[in-house]
């Protein structure tokens, strides 16, 4: 049996050499089954290694299969071992996701995302460090699928006392993030028989194709500045759940009044749908404390979701459900299937934060610096277009929405302002009935600070065409 000059030359162990070289040979059928093969010594000079080298890669190679006994202590290649493999295919590059991150090559109005600089990462060490000291080897192990009990117990009383969700602690489902939350309750609710799901319109695009991932049919409602239209609810539709975003509508901003929530609870009961309530950055309001959630009218009929990718930071991946209490075991169930559960240490962390009080003051000072920005926003669109643009959605969340009369944000239009060094999001982009929202962009304002603010307005307002 030769030997390639490329396996002497090879720094991978010696044993491991010889059975990557003789297992090839029989994949390949150049040594094909049934053959003999040549002792161990002859194969140990060839190679320039010991005897108990060779013997080794040959129990290897006998251990898997690729050789068996023969006669008098020989070894035979096996049977059933040649590997017919296709043309070797060059590899491409898989394209990059839809997905973009932040830009800090620009000036970048993406919504959705706070000021991370901000974010106390000092503090959140320091109580890692002590969460770490504390740990016993059972909270390293597998854990609930629900979620640690310290953090539901402190979610619960944060919801109760400030977003007026009524629940108890057994209701919380912990998730990694507002995304899996959805596909759980996606999947859950998404009977064969029922598979329409009612979203606003526009709506957040990311969430529709999760429901529709899940199986689910969309069936567009409009949404105003109010958000969902709820006249329009369809009444022939038997909707397995509807899905809103009533606190701060995404993308355009409004906040659903008591009469459209008890228009919309009343839908839900005739249905015998449930009310999917997410609520992603509802906890900045800048006019009022943050309104009260649907889930608080009736609990029994709507599903709560929450993140805190907005409030702290999204790569923490930590989000909750607020689960009825019949739906509970299904859910926790979906969840074990999905991933078992979310890791325990930023749970851990982040019960500790809540509890002590941080959070509650990390929201209000970050509340403080967003209403500040927001109105520098505010100040710049005034400052640069006057009447010509109108301002939605100013009073919660990360980001405005604009209307410029007369403009249609074409690719084109877009691709010259982001040649010209700004990022801007088109609302049109979330819309499932196409055209009636060209002339209006979502300008969000978590990571900008006030030069790149007015510089970006600024440059927004050259880019336009004059009207």
């Amino acid at each position: 049996m030769s030997i390639p000059d490329s396996h002497r030359a090879s720094r991978e162990p010696a044993a491991a050499r010889i059975f990557a070289l003789i297992r090839d040979r029989i994949l390949s059928a150049s040594l094909p089954p049934g053959e003999q093969m040549i002792s161990a010594q002859q194969i140990a000079r060839e190679m320039g290694v010991s005897r108990t080298v060779v013997k080794n890669a040959l129990d290897q190679l006998a251990a898997e299969g690729y050789l068996q006994p023969g006669p008098r202590s020989s070894l035979l290649v096996a049977a059933g071992a040649v590997l017919r493999t296709p043309p070797a295919q060059e590899i491409a590059s898989a394209p990059p996701g839809k997905f973009v991150p932040f830009r800090f090559d620009l000036i970048d109005f993406r919504p959705g995302v706070p000021d991370l600089s901000r974010f106390p990462v000092r503090l959140w060490q320091r109580i890692s460090g002590e969460v770490w000291r504390q740990m016993t080897p059972l909270d390293l192990s597998y854990s609930q699928p629900e979620g640690r009990a310290e953090l539901r117990r402190e979610i619960t009383r944060y919801l109760t006392a400030f977003r007026g969700v009524r629940c108890q602690p057994e209701q919380i489902l912990i998730t990694s993030g507002s995304t899996q939350a959805l596909s759980i309750v996606s999947r859950v609710l998404l009977r064969r028989t029922r598979p329409a799901c009612i979203s606003e319109d526009p709506g957040s695009a990311e969430s529709r194709q999760i429901i529709a991932a899940m199986g689910g049919r969309i069936v567009p409602v409009p949404a105003d500045e109010k958000g969902l239209v709820t006249d329009e609810l369809p009444q022939r539709a038997r909707p397995s759940f509807i899905h809103v975003t009533p606190s701060h509508q995404f993308p355009l901003g409004g906040t659903m009044p008591v009469q459209r929530r008890v228009q919309l609870l009343g839908y839900a009961q005739r249905h015998s749908a449930f009310i999917v309530e997410e609520d992603c950055d509802g906890d900045f309001r800048y006019d009022s404390p943050p309104v009260s959630a649907i889930q608080g009218l009736i609990p029994s009929r709507v599903i709560y979701i929450g993140t805190f990718s907005m409030t702290l930071f999204p790569s923490l991946r930590v989000g909750f459900i607020v689960v009825p209490p019949p739906l509970i075991e299904e859910m926790r169930n979906a969840k074990r299937r999905a991933d078992f559960h979310t890791a325990a240490l930023e749970q851990l962390v982040l019960a500790r934060l809540i509890k002590d009080g941080y959070f509650a003051r990390h929201l209000a000072a970050m509340s403080k610096n967003y209403r500040q920005t927001r109105t520098l926003l505010l100040d710049a669109l005034h400052r640069h277009f006057g009447g010509e643009a109108r301002i939605l959605g100013t009073a919660s969340g990360l980001h405005v929405c604009v209307r410029f009369p007369g403009i249609r944000f074409t690719p084109t239009l877009l691709n010259r302002i982001d040649l010209a060094g700004v990022g801007v999001y088109p609302v049109e982009d979330h819309a499932i009935r196409k055209g009636r929202w060209e002339d209006t962009l979502i300008l969000g304002f978590g990571m900008l600070d006030d030069r790149r603010i007015n510089t970006g307005i600024a440059i927004l307002k050259r880019c336009l065409p004059a009207s």
